[in-house]
């Protein structure tokens, strides 16, 4: 391999958009793999590429022994010194082992790998892509029908349009291009897979943000979207802005915004709404395009009471119940539509109704009370309760605290007392100790004096006793005396140097004497 393999590769992740590094990761371990299988499978081998040359290295991890057992995998203690000096016995070292022909191989493992990794790298960067676009519209393009599934074409990946996600009575031609929901994405053998739908109510929300900029500006809330695919749906719009008519906004100029939807849809109905806080407006919305007189809302059970004219009563219910079904699922009620004449013969049974609803609902206002009340009464019980336990953990606290304290100050206190016993103890031993020693060092120091006045005694008698023994007086040790200290004189002039009488001898440089008889040793 040289610098044109890198450029090569450089040019494959220009145009394909794979990573080069993720490209050189998968060659480096497809040529380890590839070492192993040619050169030796026990070695423990690292593949390296230069990524300014391109050159390539084999790097064989190999463990510092002093007698080598296994050549792959040891290396002794002698040449690991050679490739580096601090090796030590049990130390791992990488050696460089490129075999002769690791470049043909190199380049057929190449081959293989960046075609793999090129395939594997698109399908993760489709996948990757549509997962992102999940519940969003994406235009595709019908390709074909595969035991009911309608395959299509969308650029990097096929997307499969179930039966169950198909709209009934719609059926479309090879090349015909339709917009679909994306619901998930799905990793398979051959690549990813996308889901598609076009009977998801979301699919109309997206539609009418992609036609309605005042959605995609979030100026207009889309609240809520129900749907019977192929035959009506209703969408119930908010808008934040007073002076903008969230209905007029989506219909557009002459209907030509919700026209194009209709149209994308093969002529789906769509009834759009006002939404509304007050539930009595939004449910008399919910059933346009038929006109309500009044509107009874049993709360007890979410259920609403709706009198229209006698002449909208089919128009309100819809064909086969489809507009009641459609405002009962928008607005979350049930709806039970009643005319105006069937409502004046059953006032009666709905003024019992009326009253039982509100005997219930006093009922279950009161079962609330009641269990708010318990709740409370339970509520302040284990308030209650949980004071008069932390007060008592409190006392408990404090009285172990003050326990507590009172054993650390006896302790104390204790302690305090036995030093000063120690200590007064002490000082009288340390007191009768030294008594004892000042009485031994007189009585010893007594009869050393008695002793040392026994010898003098007994020397002086014996100088005494000496003269009279030898036969020596006292005149004869005077003149012996005298003669020796005149013979030390003599012998002490003679050690001195002649000189004249008057001469001079210097000492130091700033003295002199006179006399030689004058100079004193």
């Amino acid at each position: 391999m040289n610098g044109d393999f890198i450029t090569a590769l450089k040019q494959i992740e220009k145009e394909r958009a794979i990573p080069l590094e993720v490209i050189l990761g998968a060659i480096v371990d497809a040529l380890g793999a590839a070492y192993k299988r040619n050169f030796g499978p026990t070695q423990n081998v690292t593949v390296e590429i230069d990524r300014a040359t391109g050159s390539l290295r084999a790097m064989v991890k190999k463990v510092v022994v002093v007698k080598v057992t296994d050549p792959q995998v040891e290396i002794s203690l002698a040449k690991a010194k050679k490739i580096n000096p601090d090796a030590q016995k049990g130390d791992e070292i990488d050696i460089e082992e490129t075999p002769a022909d690791f470049g043909r191989i190199a380049a057929q493992t190449a081959k293989q790998v960046i075609v793999q990794r090129i395939r594997e790298a698109e399908r993760e960067i489709v996948f990757n892509e549509f997962t992102r676009r999940e519940e969003e519209i994406i235009s595709g393009v019908v390709q074909r029908y595969e035991q009911k599934n309608c395959l299509l074409d969308l650029g990097k990946v096929e997307g499969v349009l179930a039966p169950n996600e198909q709209v009934a009575g719609e059926h479309f031609k090879h090349g015909d291009r339709i917009k679909v929901l994306v619901l998930e994405v799905k990793k398979t053998t051959r690549g990813p897979q996308v889901v598609v739908s076009r009977s998801h109510p979301h699919l109309i929300k997206r539609l009418f943000e992609m036609e309605v900029p005042e959605i995609s500006q979030n100026i207009i809330d889309i609240r809520a979207v129900v749907r019977e695919p192929g035959h009506r749906s209703k969408i119930a719009v908010f808008s934040k802005d007073s002076k903008i008519d969230p209905v007029g906004a989506c219909v557009g100029p002459k209907g030509s915004r919700v026209q194009t939807i209709v149209d994308e849809l093969k002529g789906e109905k769509i009834d759009i709404i006002s939404w509304a806080n007050d539930p009595v407006v939004y449910i008399s919305n919910s059933l346009s395009p038929a006109k309500v007189i009044s509107v009874t809302l049993y709360e007890y059970d979410k259920s609403a009471l709706v009198v229209v004219p006698d002449h909208q009563l089919s128009l309100a219910i819809g064909k086969e119940g489809q507009n009641a079904r459609l405002a009962a699922k928008l607005t979350g009620w049930k709806i039970d539509i009643k005319s105006q004449t069937q409502y004046e013969g059953m006032k009666e049974e709905l003024q019992a109704k009326a009253a039982e609803m509100a005997r219930l609902k006093a009922e279950e206002e009161a079962r609330k009370k009641a269990e708010e009340a318990a709740r409370k009464a339970a509520e302040e019980a284990a308030r209650k309760a949980a004071e008069e336990e932390a007060r008592k953990a409190a006392e408990e606290a404090a009285r172990k605290k003050a326990d507590e304290e009172a054993r650390r100050t006896a302790e104390e206190r204790a302690r305090i007392r036995a030093e000063e016993d120690a200590r007064k103890a002490a000082e009288d031993e340390a007191r009768r100790i030294a008594e004892e020693t000042r009485k031994n060092a007189e009585e010893e120091a007594r009869r050393w004096l008695e002793e040392e006045e026994a010898r003098r005694r007994a020397l002086e008698a014996k100088e005494a006793a000496a003269p009279a023994a030898e036969g020596i007086s006292e005149a004869d040790k005077k003149k012996k005396k005298k003669r020796k200290e005149r013979r030390a004189e003599e012998e002490m002039e003679e050690m001195l140097p002649k000189k004249k009488k008057g001469a001079k001898i210097r000492v130091r440089p700033d003295e002199e004497v006179d006399e030689y008889e004058e100079y004193k040793w």
